[in-house]
């Protein structure tokens, strides 16, 4: 049987997560992916504390596997969400966007499993003295809220792994076994996919936003407004009125002017694909199809075994 420090920290069976991200990572794609063996996170950023609660209770109805919840710590509600996942009994937690020093503790006194997302070696160590249980070390590559370096994924790891012993998960740019095998190869124990995950049956994303993720063309995403907080947006209107005011000279007032309110959740959740703001990753130009989430699980499995026999035996031959 494989297994990882990911998988017995957890105590899932495939070293294969689900990233918590707004709009759509929701109970039905958590579960859907816990009970297919790997581990599920609701995305906790876009929601009010009673719905939160709510996605928590219907997420524990529909698995009796472990899942997680992502907790972006710059949210306004930061307090609300960490009472409701002590009293709910929430075992992982993933931490985003913030200064994992000032939850983990909390967390930690409460048994509960800490990880948190970083993208460069000086927050990993600020992690790991903090407490925090496990990393996230996502590159350039990633959908979303990204890193100001622009470390892409196959540079982040390795600096990652040297700098830590602590259990590692690689995110950014993968979607596949393949790319799973490889993250591997340069010291991760376990891989985090958002993009491949937003295209599934049981996503909370809006049609319309699978569809366009499923037909994307490469080159159709870009890292924009750094002055606020770097985030990764596919083209559309939006994007290229962010990316003309920011070669204006824009400041992050009227550029938070621009962005204005639930944007993203116009786009991703209530499908405007032209004035919505579109988080997805560049691994969207190789998402070709919408699926259920256990069938990706097992397909990005069975691709990264079998391509890890392969070059065992390419391996074993060249001998």
């Amino acid at each position: 049987m494989f297994s990882t420090r990911i998988t017995k920290l957890f105590d899932i069976q495939y070293p294969i997560i689900q990233a918590g991200m707004i709009w759509c990572s929701g109970w039905e794609l958590a579960a859907a992916v816990s009970n297919a063996g790997g581990l599920g996170i609701i995305g906790a950023g876009s929601m009010y504390p009673d719905v939160f609660r709510e996605q928590v209770r219907r997420c524990k109805a529909a698995t009796d596997k472990p899942f997680a919840v992502n907790i972006p710590l710059l949210y306004p509600d930061v307090e609300q969400h960490m009472k409701t996942i002590v009293e709910e009994g929430v075992k992982i937690v993933f931490t985003s966007a913030g200064n994992p020093a000032t939850w983990t503790s909390f967390l930690k006194q409460h048994d509960i499993i800490v990880v948190h997302v970083i993208a460069n070696s000086k927050f990993a160590a600020k992690a790991e003295k903090a407490g925090v249980d496990a990393l996230v070390a996502e590159g350039f590559e990633a959908g979303g809220h990204n890193g100001r370096e622009e470390t892409t994924t196959m540079v982040l790891i390795p600096l990652i792994r040297k700098a830590t012993a602590l259990p590692l998960i690689a995110a950014g740019g993968i979607a596949d076994g393949k790319g799973m095998l490889a993250a591997f190869a340069l010291g991760a124990e376990a891989v985090q996919l958002g993009t491949r995950f937003v295209a599934s049956v049981e996503s909370s994303a809006h049609e319309a936003f699978k569809h366009r993720v499923v037909t994307s063309a490469e080159g159709e995403t870009k890292l924009l407004l750094k002055k606020l907080t770097p985030v990764r947006l596919m083209a559309n209107a939006f994007s290229r009125a962010v990316e003309q005011a920011e070669a204006l000279g824009a400041d992050d007032v009227a550029l938070k002017e621009l962005l204005g309110r639930a944007r993203a959740k116009k786009g991703m959740f209530e499908g405007d694909l032209e004035e919505g703001e579109l988080e997805i990753g560049q691994i969207a130009a190789l998402v070709r199809d919408v699926k259920p989430a256990g069938t990706i699980v097992s397909e990005i499995w069975q691709e990264f075994t079998n391509a890890g026999n392969q070059l065992c035996a390419a391996f074993s031959g060249a001998r």
